[in-house]
């Protein structure tokens, strides 16, 4: 229309050309797969020494009073008993109370033990084995809580009544029945002697020890459980 004041397109000045879209790739770093592998493994050698220590720490008691006990001694005093070296860990007995009901071998763990072994048919000798183990504990005094008397019966026959009724009067007796085979692989006589004739003396931790000669003097045997008990009183308490 005329007097329109609006110019054509082709009169608009044309846009500027368009840049062209670049890309920029940087490089990215290559993680290093070995340095988690060795961090860990230092890590772990790190965990194994410290749990060696603690081990050490703990165990540094119990070392201590078996190595004043059976080096560092003067040889005026060696002990009357047997020592067993090296000692022997309680195997898993199959046990049992005197009716029958199953026990741990376990359980006998975490406390000084004085055991005598035998039939149930109980002769002289072995009456004055259980009498001597009962004095023997008594002696000890204020220790004795520290020991606990067992008598293995290597039998399933009945204890006499007059004999049952004397090994469960306070301070009673544990007595359990354990197969004589099994029991020989743990404990053994003196040459020329039967498993029955001795007493036998068990660490807190289940080690046999020592072994009481047959027919054994209580004095000297009462020597022997003192200075045991002594050279343990850093780490072993009276109870389980």
């Amino acid at each position: 229309m005329s007097g329109s004041s609006s110019s054509a397109p082709a009169d608009r000045p044309a846009p500027p050309p368009a840049e062209p879209l670049t890309l920029t790739v940087h490089s990215l770093a290559v993680p290093d797969l070995q340095e988690p592998q060795q961090a860990a493994r230092r890590r772990t050698r790190a965990g194994r020494l410290r749990m060696l220590l603690v081990l050490a720490v703990c165990a540094a008691p119990v070392v201590a009073s078996y190595f004043t006990f059976y080096v560092v001694r003067p040889q005026s005093q060696t002990s009357y008993g047997t020592l067993i070296q090296p000692t022997r860990s309680l195997p898993a007995l199959a046990l049992r109370t005197l009716d029958g009901a199953p026990v741990a071998a376990d359980t006998l763990r975490g406390q000084w033990l004085l055991v005598a072994v035998g039939p149930s048919a109980c002769d002289a000798a072995c009456e004055q084995r259980l009498f001597m183990q009962r004095q023997l504990r008594e002696m000890l005094g204020r220790e004795r809580d520290r020991l606990d008397k067992v008598w293995l019966v290597t039998d399933g026959a009945a204890l006499a009544p007059a004999l049952r009724a004397a090994v469960e009067s306070r301070p009673e007796v544990t007595v359990l029945r354990a197969d004589p085979q099994a029991l020989a692989a743990w404990l053994t006589p003196a040459a020329g002697q039967a498993l029955q004739d001795h007493l036998y003396v068990v660490d807190p931790h289940g080690e046999w020890m020592m072994r009481a000669p047959a027919q054994a003097e209580p004095g000297r045997v009462k020597r022997d459980l003192d200075r045991l008990l002594r050279a343990s009183s850093s780490w072993d308490l009276a109870g389980r």
